[in-house]
């Protein structure tokens, strides 16, 4: 398969990118008291230089008292995490790259190991987090307004702050994504819901403000995943035509590209195809898609949180899919992590060069 593929620019409204290689988000808790320091902002433009196509930020906050579980997770609010980012745009510019933030409220969470607590009880359409688990409140319809108008400030920060484009968290048993998933939403006012659409309503008004804040020629980036941590095999849509309806509401209120989660991007997302989620995505709405979920590595990405390590593995299967029209932009997340120099590797057919991925890389800004 040819790898240069993966090398031609990629142009929508705001993003105007060399090649379909974005840098996947990633937890690093390396900004303490929230303020990303010199060395997040090298980390960053080490990725720039290293040929990134568009860096997505690790997880960053918004102005919400119980929006982060860790001390060490950056916000994206206040006079000094803002002039924090504000280095890492720059540099991240400098050496020639694009980035996005990617804005985060967790919603109900575990507490952090380290004991710190945030100062308001977690939040969430309920208590829960999962079925058997619970640790916070139930958002009054106060509280969401507030944190919807959040969400608008943090994207309209970013603009100004001159990232190229915003990332939503929609994924992964976060705020949005609770949601999403009847297990933790089981309100009886208008932002629950039988049905996953009706569930949607506040992701929708989240992206409305966004769009709203950011104007029309901003592009807008939404995570999401069927899966959740207590349940790899959960389905928020359980058929293509429910997937359907929810995708097609999230991109007419906003969404220009979806980034669809897995835990391995050639697993199918329903029977009878071999279409992934991204894949399903960009078919259902016509909007762009990012495919991610062990990209260029041996094993899935929760593996590596279980001190499993990883190989680099064969692009091959990837570029059939991308050749074909699947997705657009491909998302590598570990890969890049543990080595800055993963794109130009890849493109050089440096294969001998490729770097595996140890539970060890996260200990560290590489």
């Amino acid at each position: 398969m040819n790898i240069e593929q993966l090398f031609q620019p990629f142009t929508l409204k705001s993003l105007h990118i060399p090649n379909r290689i974005v840098m996947a988000p990633m937890t690093r808790s390396f900004s303490p008291g929230g303020v990303p320091t010199d060395e997040v902002a090298a980390y960053y433009a080490r990725r720039a230089k290293g040929g990134v196509g568009l860096i997505l930020s690790e997880g960053t906050v918004i102005d919400r008292p119980a929006s982060s579980n860790d001390a060490n997770i950056p916000r994206f609010h206040g006079e000094q995490p803002l002039a924090g980012w504000q280095k890492v745009i720059n540099g991240v510019h400098a050496s020639g790259g694009s980035m996005g933030p990617q804005i985060w409220h967790m919603g109900i969470m575990e507490n952090h190991a380290s004991g710190w607590l945030p100062g308001a009880p977690f939040e969430g359409p309920s208590p829960f987090k999962s079925a058997d688990f619970q640790n916070g409140q139930a958002m009054s319809e106060a509280d969401i307004a507030d944190t919807i108008r959040a969400f608008g400030q943090a994207a309209a920060d970013a603009k100004a702050l001159g990232f190229d484009c915003v990332e939503l968290h929609g994924a992964h048993t976060y705020l949005i994504d609770q949601f999403f998933w009847e297990v933790t939403n089981n309100r009886s006012d208008g932002y629950g819901g039988k049905t996953l659409l009706e569930r949607s309503r506040f992701a929708i008004e989240v992206i409305r403000e966004v769009r709203k804040r950011v104007g029309d020629d901003f592009a807008i980036i939404l995570r999401l995943s069927q899966w959740k941590g207590s349940n790899y095999g959960n389905k928020l849509a359980k058929t293509p035509q429910e997937m359907e309806q929810w995708l097609t509401a999230l991109a007419d209120a906003g969404v220009d590209i979806f980034h669809c989660s897995q835990r391995r991007f050639w697993e199918p997302e329903f029977e009878g195809t071999d279409l992934n989620f991204a894949g399903w995505a960009k078919k259902l709405t016509g909007r762009a898609s990012i495919t991610v979920g062990s990209v260029g590595l041996s094993g899935e990405f929760l593996a590596a949180f279980r001190g499993e390590s990883s190989n680099p593995a064969s692009l091959d299967e990837l570029l059939r899919r991308y050749d074909r029209g699947d997705f657009d932009l491909v998302a590598v997340g570990r890969a890049i992590l543990a080595d800055p120099e993963w794109v130009h590797k890849v493109r050089q057919q440096r294969t001998g060069e490729l770097v595996g991925f140890a539970r060890e890389a996260l200990g560290q800004l590489i």
